[in-house]
């Protein structure tokens, strides 16, 4: 989905856009999971690049951050660095972004939180063991994966910033209490979570569909169930954290 052209934010257009990056988070698992583990890709002891600190991911995705950032992609406040004390400046004139938040938003990355429950959590559930030395291409697909789970996290503060306006009279007294679990509670929904469990989980399974012509040697590229688990232990909640802290700026 294209970025929002104007303020005319509503909740439809928020959860329009999360289900369609739904999408785009499965893609790109798909395409990571054509791929063996690598681990030494990650392996900060591994002789990477001679001269260059960090694994090879390290180094590959903060160059590949550098050279997106000169070219103004980190203007957008969708979009958030894995290593933005990395960054050089954008060097050209980038397009004119709506005003939606409050200014202390861009202070809130959980990236960190992302990158340690992609590598160490996510990415042994998804990747067969093994080694093909094909790192380069190996870590361009796990950057379009982070790039898409982290962009589905930030987009929390368009759900809160959208929740609270649809009610202020409810979120306020949270806020000035500084009460996170009130905050919490009032952004939790378990219907609607158990709802996009069970739709990541079915979209997993239409989309990762190994296609034949006997139906008895269908198989899947990924596991379905890994993805509603993604969703369930690590998204939702980051998603929901980002939310929070995003709150208890608003009044600021």
């Amino acid at each position: 989905m294209a970025p929002l052209v104007s303020d005319g934010l509503t909740l439809e257009m928020v959860r329009d856009f999360l289900i369609g990056q739904e999408d785009t988070i499965i893609f790109c698992l798909l395409q990571r999971a054509k791929h063996p583990l690598n681990k030494n890709a990650y392996d900060k002891s591994f002789p990477a690049i001679p001269g260059r600190s960090g694994s090879f991911a390290d180094i590959m995705i903060r160059d590949a951050e550098s050279l997106y950032a000169k070219f103004g992609r980190y203007e957008n406040p969708e979009e958030h660095p894995f290593f933005p004390e990395c960054l050089p400046g954008s060097c050209v004139t980038g397009a004119s972004f709506p005003k939606i938040f409050h200014p202390a938003a861009a202070s809130i990355n959980v990236n960190p939180a992302v990158w340690n429950a992609y590598f160490d959590q996510l990415l042994p559930l998804i990747a067969e063991p093994g080694d093909d030395g094909n790192y380069a291409t190996t870590v361009a697909c796990d950057l379009a994966c982070l790039q898409a789970l982290s962009k589905r996290i930030h987009y929390g503060k368009y759900v809160a910033e959208v929740k609270f306006r649809n009610e202020t009279d409810k979120y306020e007294p949270a806020i000035r209490s500084r009460d996170r679990e009130a905050l919490m509670n009032l952004l939790t929904f378990k219907k609607v979570e158990e709802m996009v469990k069970r739709r990541v989980e079915k979209k997993a399974m239409t989309f990762g569909q190994e296609v034949t012509l006997d139906d008895s040697k269908e198989r899947r590229k990924i596991d379905p169930g890994v993805v509603s688990r993604m969703y369930d232990e690590w998204v939702m909640p980051l998603t929901k954290e980002v939310e929070v802290e995003y709150l208890l700026l608003r009044l600021d």
